[in-house]
């Protein structure tokens, strides 16, 4: 059993930058997809980004929510087994907890499949980020 561990969460004010990291339990665990969730009190859970690498090149592609692109930059560090989530001019509509996600079948259709939460198979318990304004 794969389990995922976030971290990097915090209270920050708007407009201010926060770096969530999510590292495996296995260290030779590299899923072709990866990805970030995030969900508020109240709210539908909404995808994030994700990460997918192409198999037969290793060559990746990113997929953002509308409400992050430009803002947000997921990558993924395949040596030390760690996904990221650099977020930068956070507003307080980003309040949420964000939890790690792997293993979809579905990421190389592209957007916006690739941010469909019901096709993950792993889920990390999350990390709370809440933007004060």
């Amino acid at each position: 059993q794969v389990q995922l561990v976030e971290s990097g969460g915090g209270s920050v004010q708007a407009g201010g930058s926060l770096r969530l990291s999510c590292a495996a339990s296995v260290y030779t665990y590299n899923p072709s997809c990866m990805g970030w969730f995030r969900q508020a009190p109240g709210k539908e859970r909404e995808g994030v980004a994700t990460y997918y690498t192409e198999p037969y090149t290793a060559m990746g592609t990113t997929y953002y929510a509308d409400s992050v692109k430009g803002r947000f930059t997921i990558s993924r560090d395949n040596a030390k087994n760690t996904l990221y989530l650099q977020m930068n001019s956070l507003k307080p509509e980003d309040t949420a907890m964000y939890r790690c996600v792997a293993e979809s079948d579905n990421c190389a259709r592209g957007y916006p499949r690739a941010l469909n939460p019901t096709d993950f198979r792993y889920w990390g318990q999350g990390t709370q980020v809440t933007v004060s304004s």
